[in-house]
């Protein structure tokens, strides 16, 4: 569950993923130390490859992980930033059941631990009384629904019987739009996309993403999945979008709390949330997609 280092900063001002636009002195404002970016990002990667390519079930082991920090740090996020109180061991032990459940069970058995989950949130907060437990439970809704019960599409996805092709194109996809996204924001980044979300963010990454995923996509599913290459460059072009969106979304989530980062766990790249944000959406997109266009 963690893509490329590439265009990924520990700072939300400072952010290159999906084509910011270009600064005079990149290197100054980076604001994180590159060589501990790659080298955590390619260990990560490592990590995620060795899972797959031995015992595929290893990588369901790796969305739990995932999922249990990313519900942590946005648990932390929301307290510091806005005093939001997640009902955090409900939320935990729920994502937990998500991703687990969803191996043997598929859809009925996510949908089932996400709706006990919500309702062990309701119950759990009865101790706080009624100051603000509207407020604290939409905020520990919002955390299972973001963080387990997205990821657990991913888990999903590598459970099928190509499931490892599967994730394989789902991975590659989303690492391509960051490394497009930067690579051609850097250079011909001008006109910012959404100047009051991410400042840095162009247009012309967006397009630059939108290229390398649609190729990346078109060649992944083709040549892993036997699909037709029209569907490879829909794929390709859906989780651009949906990466786009994932990375967006945390963007207004901090700006709105006020943080830089949703953590510290992981060196030049912030909090292990500051790497989900565009795989977990991405994840939900890509298992509706290959299951509609890949049969088996």
């Amino acid at each position: 569950m963690i893509s490329a280092p590439t265009g990924s900063g520990p700072a939300e001002e400072n952010r290159v993923t999906t084509g910011d636009v270009a600064e005079p002195a990149p290197a100054p404002k980076a604001g994180r130390n590159l060589p501990a970016a790659i080298a955590v990002g390619v260990l990560l990667g490592a990590t995620v490859l060795v899972s797959l390519l031995t015992v595929r079930q290893i990588f369901v082991g790796i969305v739990a992980v995932a999922v249990a920090v990313g519900t942590y740090e946005l648990a932390g996020a929301l307290k510091r930033g806005a005093d939001l109180r997640v009902t955090l061991w409900p939320v935990l032990i729920g994502g937990q059941a998500m991703v687990w459940l969803s191996w043997p069970f598929g859809r009925e058995g996510l949908l089932a631990a996400f709706v006990v989950t919500i309702l062990a949130c309701l119950v759990w907060r009865f101790r706080g009384g009624a100051e603000n437990y509207l407020r604290d439970v939409s905020s520990s809704i919002l955390t299972a629904a973001y963080v387990p019960l997205f990821a657990s599409f991913a888990a999903m996805l590598v459970v099928a019987e190509d499931g490892v092709a599967r994730v394989l194109c789902f991975l590659i996809v989303v690492v391509c739009n960051d490394v497009g996204g930067y690579t051609t924001g850097a250079k011909l980044g001008r006109h910012p996309m959404a100047p009051t979300i991410s400042p840095k963010k162009s247009w012309e990454g967006f397009i630059g993403s939108m290229v390398f995923g649609v190729v990346a996509g078109t060649l992944a599913v083709t040549f892993t999945l036997d699909g037709q290459w029209w569907q490879g460059a829909l794929f390709g072009a859906a989780i651009v979008c949906t990466a786009t969106v994932g990375d967006l979304v945390e963007s207004l989530i901090k700006r709105d709390l006020g943080i830089k980062d949703m953590g510290t766990l992981l060196p030049g790249h912030g909090g292990l949330m500051d790497r989900l944000d565009s795989l977990l959406p991405s994840a939900v997109v890509s298992w509706l997609l290959l299951s509609l266009f890949i049969t088996g």
